[in-house]
């Protein structure tokens, strides 16, 4: 029986809970399609008008901060590309001294980053891990559409094995130039923090409310926390704007990414791709929907489906330690 402990937090029952009140809204240049903006409004929607926000330079920046203009209406700064971190963790501690000094009113203000997978899951995870070791209130979310966006489709460390980006474009003698299996940043950073009380992944649509759900827990149980999205880029993975929501729920599905949330400890699956009600859609049927593994042939596919089977069925804890759990004494 699970022993994670009860978060207090007002819960979105239903998709027409969803507050109507809009803090992202049109003067953006996001790409039609893009699931980041859907991330990106969906948390500041349910963390509301009292709210301060902070991102690190990628693609959501570039099309968000354009000179004079914005669809934020809370506050919000724009920060160097390793800075997300350190940039959430100086709002937070510039928040409490004004309140300490009577200069604003002592009331709950949520700070929260907003990163991508360069900014947060390679370049600045020195700043997020530091941040993540506070004790200053704070969310950092990023938004993972798997490649360096802003600056032409390159490959990061969380690139889906086998995927064409304009690092890895594929050949006649090399087929798979993206060799790096994903790196899994929420379950390293779970690890490796053990005084963050909480850690999740989400998918902006998928299941409904759930992505929702985990921003308002994340701002209520307090202290620093981290949200890890999934985030389908038409652009970069070169499908039709359409198929955006459908593309992470196949994402999900596929059980390439695996979605939970890490309570003080305790890991809680919020879509269980072990169990064999749900099941889990083959991995081919969600990347042959996608232009950048059109290169791929059958063997690469079984190798991919493989390796997430064996993530599924092996690991100690599915999805996010890749531990097996072998003891065995030598002597």
């Amino acid at each position: 029986m699970s022993t994670a402990p009860t978060i207090d937090y007002e819960k979105i029952k239903g998709v027409h809970k969803i507050p109507l009140e809009e803090l992202y809204t049109s003067g953006h240049r996001t790409c039609q399609g893009c699931e980041s903006a859907t991330t990106m409004r969906g948390f500041i929607k349910v963390a509301g008008s009292r709210t301060v926000v902070t991102g690190a330079t990628g693609c959501m920046y570039v099309a968000n901060t354009s000179y004079l203009t914005t669809p934020w209406i809370v506050p919000w700064m724009h920060t160097q590309l390793g800075a997300g971190g350190s940039s959430a963790v100086g709002m937070a501690a510039g928040l409490r001294a004004l309140k300490r000094k009577g200069k604003i009113k002592d009331e709950k203000i949520n700070v929260i980053n907003f990163s991508g997978d360069l900014g947060a899951g390679d370049m600045g995870i020195g700043g997020i891990s530091a941040a993540l070791q506070s004790d200053y209130d704070l969310l950092i979310i990023m938004y993972d559409n798997e490649s360096a966006a802003n600056t032409d489709i390159q490959a990061t460390g969380l690139t889906t094995y086998g995927a064409q980006t304009t690092f890895t474009p594929p050949g006649t003698k090399h087929p798979i130039m993206q060799r790096r299996w994903k790196k899994n940043v929420a379950g390293m950073l779970a690890v490796g923090h053990p005084t963050c009380r909480y850690v999740a992944t989400a998918c902006a649509t998928f299941p409904p409310t759930d992505y929702l759900n985990k921003v308002r827990k994340a701002l209520s149980i307090g202290g620093p926390t981290f949200i890890h999205t999934y985030d389908p880029c038409p652009k970069g993975w070169d499908y039709h704007p359409r198929y955006s929501n459908e593309l992470g729920e196949f994402g999900i599905k596929s059980g390439l990414y695996p979605l939970y949330e890490i309570v003080e400890g305790n890991v809680i699956y919020t879509w269980d791709a072990r169990k064999t009600g749900k099941g889990r859609i083959p991995v081919k049927d969600f990347l042959t929907k996608q232009g950048r593994f059109d290169h791929l042939k059958e063997e690469h596919f079984t190798h991919i489906q493989k390796m997430v089977d064996e993530m599924w069925d092996e690991w100690e804890i599915p999805g996010v330690a890749p531990i097996k759990g072998i003891l065995k004494a030598r002597i």
